[in-house]
């Protein structure tokens, strides 16, 4: 019955691959450890992540004199300058550390082949000859936006196969999973996370778990962009919500939101970079191979913020192939073979097979920019720990660790999951182990309380027509158009203007299903006035940057602007306000400073040989623009060292 409170020394929310590490590693050092997933965990959206996860190992021809510190400087250049260098640096050191490890726990990964191998490098055949002394190490594939091949893969399952293994491990150690069951609040006392109220969507009863050491792990946010995304239909953004909810826990860097750039049109799914990486050509409507004049070093394998402009801009342009779906784009991977696509990239060819009916070896991939991944969430530390509430950590895409900044590079997020779940593990046993289960069970029965009331008083609403479907679809067609790859000053007021609209008719939406049991249109009522917090602070970071950097690109502000905005935006949301809060935080030390990122270099300012070349040129670009200039310099030369 509605009222169970059981406990814990650790609480991991979310099943995916951050959360099961995390718990691993806890559970590793003698803890209880309980996870709650919405679905059986070998389903969470991880399994989804396609081609490739980002390790400096530096095993193959074209990824030689990789090292640790080149990947931190692509990940720095990437994110536009917006990451927070600490993080990225212990990212990059620990991500070989992290892959091995999976190699330890069962990961097929696909090898090095000594010998003469042939592959397509910017649009040309090659052959290189691979080392017979690496034959048998990881192998690498090139993403966009790296230096050196640096993704390491599992045909074009890298996710499928690195959840398997991992979950195995979860099952070997005994850890409890309670599956379908979705955390619905966080208990806390104003100082301290002691766990969280919980709801079974088998039953539609609340449960209460304390803990000393609560972890959120819940993926991103891309729902919030209706039918416009790759993300799962759990990728809702529960855990950034529920932190929100507290009126303490900010989220930070909101409006920076990645679009992918291949997504299957019209259905959303993803299809890999490692497709591109593998040597797929981008074509628009005349079959023309507009990345290689957009893009002439990178081309296809620019940052994917910088590919999704251009393929946007193409498809603006009259460029795209007409459907009775939008426009979209072309992905030809034809000259790859059969034979490949079958091997190392199986999952593409699979995907175009079952959801476009089309075999990928013989006929052109339809595709189009899409919302892919969340580089903002719950603010946390380099240990993982949430600001504002001790006891409370998160990982994985809920997080904003901020090694990403304002752009995700493609692979870093499988990594991230991985390196994040062992680091912010140790710290979760380490704090869970020095602390003892002090709370007034009064917290946790008001909580239950409170939720059981949310809950009851949907079921009673008589609605005025509405349902929380038409909100949702709502919802996503405002956050495609108004704040989407392109954003601009006026499209995003009215944005929050219509969000903040529909948030408050929320109350006046009922529903058709009455069961107060297994009910999905109850279980998605509970979930949609957060849904429409997180668009509303994501559209509101949006309004007030008032600059272009990584993959927030304002029309009307097209330069990137290190004087007045290399920080990082924290939104909070106290429990009675109408509308959230905005603060911002500088985005900590700069060991590599401000400069160009290599690519993109019609988005901010044409590529120069230097940095003082570089900052000229932005300066000249905001006096053209109006924009006061600074009267430092936003970068130096590069230390030696980088």
């Amino acid at each position: 019955m509605n009222g169970e409170l059981t406990s814990t020394d650790v609480l991991i929310i979310g099943g995916g691959l951050a959360g099961e590490r995390c718990a691993l590693e806890a559970a590793s050092r003698g803890l209880d450890v309980l996870i709650l997933s919405l679905v059986p965990p070998r389903r969470s959206h991880s399994c989804a992540a396609q081609g490739g996860m980002q390790a400096a190992l530096g095993n193959c021809a074209m990824a030689d004199g990789d090292n640790p510190a080149l990947h931190f400087l692509d990940t720095v250049r990437g994110s536009d300058w917006g990451a927070d260098q600490e993080v990225a640096n212990i990212f990059a050191e620990e991500a070989p550390v992290a892959v091995r490890e999976l190699a330890y726990y069962g990961v097929p990964w696909t090898r090095v082949r000594g010998g003469a191998n042939q592959y397509f490098i910017k649009g040309k055949k090659v052959t290189i000859e691979e080392s017979l002394q690496h034959d048998g190490l990881i192998m690498h594939r090139d993403f966009g936006g790296t230096a050196k091949w640096r993704a390491c893969y599992a045909s074009a399952g890298t996710g499928h196969a690195a959840l398997y293994a991992l979950d195995s491990e979860v099952i070997r150690m005994g850890i409890e999973v309670r599956d379908r069951t979705e955390a619905l609040r966080l208990v806390h006392d104003g100082e301290r996370c002691v766990g969280a109220i919980a709801r079974c969507l088998r039953t539609g009863r609340h449960f209460a778990v304390a803990a000393r050491a609560t972890v959120i792990a819940t993926g991103g946010y891309g729902r919030i962009y209706g039918k416009y995304t790759t993300n799962a239909t759990i990728n809702d953004g529960s855990g950034a919500v529920i932190a929100l909810d507290t009126g303490i826990v900010p989220l930070a860097n909101m409006e920076a939101v990645q679009f992918h750039p291949t997504a299957l049109s019209p259905s959303s799914i993803l299809v890999t970079e490692g497709a591109r990486g593998d040597g797929g050509y981008l074509l628009d409507r005349n079959l023309h191979r507009f990345m290689v004049d957009a893009e002439p070093d990178k081309q296809e394998l620019a940052s994917r913020d910088v590919v999704s402009r251009h393929m946007a801009q193409c498809m603006r342009d009259g460029n795209g192939v007409d459907s009775a779906d939008g426009p979209h784009l072309w992905l030809d991977v034809r000259h790859l073979g059969e034979q490949h696509l079958r091997t190392k990239l199986r999952e593409v060819f699979d995907i175009c097979q079952d959801f476009a009916g089309i075999n990928p070896a013989d006929a052109l991939i339809p595709v189009r920019p899409t919302q892919h991944y969340s580089m903002g969430g719950i603010r946390v530390n380099k240990d993982g720990a949430a600001y504002g509430l001790t006891g409370l950590f998160a990982v994985g895409e809920a997080a904003c660790w901020d090694m990403h900044g304002f752009n995700r590079l493609g692979g870093n997020s499988l990594a991230e999951t991985l390196v994040s779940g062992r680091i912010v593990g140790r710290q979760v046993a380490e704090m869970a182990a020095d602390t003892e289960l002090r709370a007034n069970t009064v917290l946790y029965f008001d909580a239950l309380a409170e939720a059981d009331e949310y809950a009851r008083n949907w079921l009673q609403r008589t609605g005025n027509g509405t349902n929380v479907f038409q909100l949702r679809d709502t919802m996503g067609e405002i956050m495609m158009h108004k704040v989407g790859i392109f954003r601009s000053g006026d499209e995003l007021a009215a944005a929050v203007t219509e969000l903040q609209q529909l948030h408050d008719n929320c109350d006046d939406v009922g529903l058709r299903n009455r069961q107060p049991g297994m009910n999905p249109e109850l279980t998605f009522a509970l979930r949609i006035k957060g849904m429409l917090r997180l668009a509303i602070t994501v559209a509101s970071g949006a309004l007030a940057r008032t600059e272009s950097r990584g993959a927030h690109c304002r029309t009307d502000f097209p330069v990137r602007d290190d004087a007045n905005w290399l920080n990082r935006t924290l939104v909070r949301w106290a429990r009675e306000a109408q509308t959230p809060e905005l603060s911002y935080e500088p985005v900590g030390q700069l060991v590599l400073p401000p400069g160009h990122r290599g690519y993109g270099a019609s988005d901010h300012a044409p590529m120069h040989s230097t940095i003082e070349d570089y900052n000229a040129a932005v300066l000249d670009l905001q006096s053209a623009a109006g924009r006061p200039a600074s009267s430092e310099p936003l970068g130096q030369r590069l230390p030696e060292a980088i």
